[in-house]
């Protein structure tokens, strides 16, 4: 078959599937509009494409998103027709429409099956909208109806596409019933034979930071430092954590950028990230002393951040009712003893007292208190992330369970 992958930052969530597919011996090419030139990827062809045009300054704030979406769409849209005047007809399409590429693919070839990943349907309630009162709306009333209309993108992708694939079974219920009962859920998978508990590791981290086993090593992991990974909450509960293990060392992975929800204010912030601005916020409450062991690592290259996760003493992970991170699993298949928040999407993979520990989102008092305990228990410690590792074996792992059910899906999507 010829199979077609659409995604703004190819491979994303397809790194395992396509190469699989071309191994099964397909065709396999990937849109992208990741700036990169033409040319191979693990046997996929890579068609990389651009938009012309930016969003219009002062739209309306309620449609700037599609139409960001639509003129994304239309870049694809354009490709596509360059493509099929070369003679290219996929058999099969799988498109990440989050960012609104594959909108109108279905009328360039209309006779090739849609698959679409479905990452999230955005609710005025019940998720992420609304959750944390502290960096409430400014227009609250308003939000219902930009979020209507933010979910176009996904209604008139549904209007086209013939299955879709989520990873988790919370994410695929935020989608409406009507199209709920047309998505799989299999997750994108985690190689837990790659990612598996390494008794001798140690890591050097700047050239001078020296980590190895049996330390009290606290860590947190995010791509972006912000609220919707609770970062605000994880540094209130530095001071306390700092000062009952004053031998423990916190080691927090994430960038300045952000990748959901809002900026901050440039103007009540002074051009802060929030990174900086909760480490602001609680450096008073934190001796010198105290603070020297407080490491902000930026974004790790993936062969320092497996060994940062295998020295892990206990892992923290936090966010909104919201996408889950591939970080939480992958802490779960080095075996790491994890506190995390107790909400709904965490609640798929940590069952308190067995594959980890959940507390309130917003109780920092709390986290504090259940990273302390664990950091003075190590047989607890032990027992969480050995059953942590064999839950992420027996759902998330990536050869046995994953990738032979996506592949399952593909074929039963191609008819």
């Amino acid at each position: 078959m010829n199979i077609l992958f659409v995604h703004q930052n190819f491979p994303g969530q397809f790194k395992h599937l396509a190469p699989a597919l071309v191994r099964q011996g397909h065709r396999v090419s990937a849109m992208t509009m990741r700036q990169t030139e033409p040319g191979l990827w693990q046997g996929v062809r890579i068609l990389p494409y651009r938009a012309q045009r930016g969003t219009t300054p002062g739209v309306h704030p309620w449609v700037q998103d599609f139409e960001t979406k639509a003129i994304r769409g239309e870049a694809c849209f354009r490709a596509a027709l360059a493509l099929q005047r070369e003679g290219f007809e996929p058999d099969v399409i799988v498109a990440h429409p989050g960012w609104g590429e594959s909108l109108f693919l279905k009328e360039v070839w209309p006779r090739a099956r849609l698959g679409l990943y479905c990452e999230f349907f955005y609710q005025a309630q019940g998720a992420d909208a609304g959750f944390d009162a502290e960096f409430a709306s400014t227009d609250p009333a308003g939000d219902a109806c930009r979020l209507r209309l933010k979910n176009l993108n996904n209604l008139l992708h549904f209007e086209v596409a013939d299955a879709g694939l989520s990873p988790t079974q919370w994410q695929a219920s935020t989608f409406p019933v009507p199209l709920r009962d047309r998505i799989t859920v299999v997750h994108d998978g985690i190689d837990t034979a790659a990612l598996a508990p390494r008794p001798d590791v140690s890591l050097t981290l700047n050239g001078s930071l020296r980590l190895e086993r049996g330390g009290e090593i606290i860590t947190f992991v995010n791509r972006q430092l912000e609220p919707y990974r609770g970062y605000h909450v994880f540094m209130r509960a530095l001071p306390e954590i700092l000062r009952c293990r004053p031998r423990a060392r916190v080691m927090i992975v994430g960038g300045e950028g952000v990748s959901y929800g809002a900026a901050p204010d440039p103007v009540r912030h002074g051009g802060r990230s929030w990174r900086r601005i909760f480490a602001d916020e609680v450096r008073p409450l934190i001796s010198d002393a105290d603070w020297a062991r407080v490491h902000f690592l930026g974004n790790l290259p993936y062969q320092q951040f497996v060994p940062l996760l295998q020295l892990s003493a206990v892992h923290v992970y936090l966010t909104y009712p919201f996408v889950l991170s591939w970080s939480l699993l992958e802490a779960m298949s080095v075996g790491c003893a994890i506190v995390a928040s107790d909400t709904a999407p965490v609640r798929e993979a940590i069952v308190h007292g067995e594959t980890g520990r959940l507390v309130d989102f917003f109780d920092a008092a709390g986290l504090a208190q259940q990273v302390c305990e664990l950091l003075d228990d190590p047989a607890e410690r032990a027992r969480l992330g050995q059953q942590a590792r064999a839950f992420a074996r027996e759902r998330y792992d990536l050869s046995t369970a994953c990738l032979p059910r996506q592949l399952a899906w593909v074929g039963e999507l191609a008819g």
